[in-house]
């Protein structure tokens, strides 16, 4: 008998829990919205295979459903271009959106009424008017309204979360966190014509590179300070390559202030390699998470610097989004509030990308009443 290994959160923190699969009543069945995506494929990897099956995915693009099929050599009674139609002929219990974030609210408009959850990909929403009827819809349905970011997945994430909400001694109160996201452009790092089409439309996206990008230090502040609301939003964006992207920006510097500490989120499509890391700042000390994998500490008290490296066992964090998805579904596990993937962060990612946009367009600090 295959056993599984879970991981349950307990406050900030996770542990881990075994159990078999004969004790699953049913496995959870899961359908996906969209194919555009740059992120949809990972559903069909092996490394992101979990206690669900997966009935149906929804696409209106036919060259880019024979494509799936081909690349990954699924069956065609698998694919509708129908939504609603999928929704009732397969009763999912979890809903996937790979489609553009414009999209998400049609989505949960679909899933919500038929009781069936949802997982959008980072962020949220296109603005924060969207954002609360999902909210609305989400609960007077009371369904589960998810957002994946990668980085949620990464052990360094995670430690960097515990240490800097809990705090310690060498470490202290957080004053200020720096996030650096992005790569050297979604063109130049050939994601597919189809998602490019969308991530570089501002009445699709909802921007370029501040939203790609500026979503995850947002995600990831928010957890840190337990939801606290900022006092105000600084951004500066710039367009370094108009030939390629003429309608968004592609450099994008957002500070955040709130009452005890500051946030510097740089998102950028002009990073000259790929780069998701992070440094979080305590009065006596600082972390910083180089990779998913790799951090550096050093603290007041010894004045050096360490290099380790930590594992997804050592953090309890889920390293597969869709296992996390199905545990939520399935009851065994609780979204923390103001956790990563929570509808409460989230609402409040999507209050911060707005407040960037408004400052970037008129040059002024917006200020959170």
């Amino acid at each position: 008998m295959k056993t599984v290994i879970l991981f349950v959160f307990f406050n900030c923190f996770f542990s881990t829990v075994a159990f078999s699969e004969a004790s699953l009543e049913k496995p959870i069945k899961i359908a996906m919205a969209g194919l555009s995506h740059g992120h949809s494929g990972w559903i069909f990897q092996n490394h992101f295979q979990g206690d669900f099956n997966l009935v149906g995915v929804f696409e209106t693009d036919t060259a880019l459903i024979n494509e799936f099929i081909d690349r990954y050599k699924l069956q065609k009674d698998l694919f509708y271009t129908d939504l609603t139609k999928m929704l009732d002929d397969q009763k999912p219990d979890g809903l996937l959106a790979f489609g553009p974030i414009s999209e998400h609210l049609s989505v949960v408009q679909a899933a919500a009424p038929r009781g069936i959850h949802v997982m959008v990909e980072k962020p949220l929403a296109i603005n924060m008017e969207q954002a609360q009827e999902m909210k609305k819809l989400a609960e007077e349905n009371k369904i589960q309204l998810l957002t994946n970011f990668e980085t949620s997945w990464y052990p360094s994430t995670m430690k960097s979360i515990q240490i800097g909400r809990q705090g310690n001694e060498n470490f202290g109160q957080l004053r200020k966190a720096v996030f650096h996201h992005g790569h050297k452009g979604p063109k130049e790092i050939g994601v597919g014509a189809e998602f490019l089409s969308w991530l570089t439309d501002p009445e699709q996206n909802g921007g370029g590179a501040l939203v790609d990008f500026g979503c995850y230090g947002a995600n990831i502040m928010t957890t840190l300070t337990h939801g606290v609301e900022p006092i105000s939003v600084t951004a500066v964006t710039q367009t370094h390559k108009p030939e390629i992207y003429p309608l968004v920006e592609d450099e994008a510097t957002i500070i955040v202030t709130y009452p005890n500490a500051q946030a510097i989120i740089q998102g950028s499509w002009n990073w000259p390699f790929d780069r998701k890391d992070m440094e979080i700042y305590g009065e006596r000390g600082y972390v910083i998470a180089a990779d998913k994998n790799t951090m550096k500490f050093r603290y007041a008290d010894s004045g050096k610097e360490e290099t380790v490296l930590v594992s997804q066992e050592e953090t309890g964090v889920y390293v597969n989004p869709f296992a996390y998805f199905v545990e939520v579904i399935s009851g065994k596990i609780q979204p923390e509030p103001f956790g990563l993937y929570s509808l409460e962060n989230n609402m409040m990612v999507v209050k911060i990308l707005d407040a960037a946009k408004k400052s970037a367009a008129t040059g002024k600090t917006v200020y959170f009443e």
